[in-house]
């Protein structure tokens, strides 16, 4: 039981460790291998057309560009 109450405050400390760094620097956890784009990739998928999910994705995104474009043209101040 002492092993386990050891290793949850480790765990625990370290946790906090982390949340003190992001609080000091900003900076999000990453990996040492800097992700896909330091390969030079620009997207996970090789697809030459975005799926069907990111294109009404994009299609809402544009009608509420276009609500807010609206809004603004009619905002009094």
């Amino acid at each position: 039981m002492s092993t386990f109450i050891l290793a949850f405050c480790f765990f625990l400390l370290m946790s906090f460790a982390m949340a003190i760094g992001y609080i000091f620097q900003r900076k999000s956890i990453s990996g040492s291998c800097g992700g896909l784009g330091a390969l030079g990739v620009e997207k996970a998928c090789d697809c030459p057309e975005p799926c069907d999910r990111k294109k009404a994705r994009l299609d809402r995104e544009m009608v509420r560009q276009a609500k807010l474009d609206e809004w603004k043209s009619k905002q009094i101040l």
